[in-house]
């Protein structure tokens, strides 16, 4: 049988609390980011819980690669 999910809505449900601990953030900015709609949420009744691929998805989207330096020849 096949899921009528996509994939960022499979896997395990977070709470706010849990979102924000796994950011390392205060729970106000799961709930802004919900507010803003920068993060697919889901709403089961009256509570919201995030998808976990979800929030590794927002956390890789804002994943900067460090600069390498080449070095210089010595003249």
């Amino acid at each position: 049988m096949t899921s009528v999910l996509p994939d960022w809505a499979r896997g395990r449900l977070l709470t706010v609390e849990e979102a924000a601990e796994r950011l390392n953030t205060s729970i106000r900015f799961p709930r802004r980011l919900i507010e803003e709609r920068r993060i697919a949420f889901v709403h089961v009744g009256r509570n919201v819980r995030i998808p976990e691929a979800a929030l590794e998805a927002f956390i890789a989207a804002g994943l900067v690669e460090p600069i390498t330096r080449r070095r210089r020849r010595a003249a």
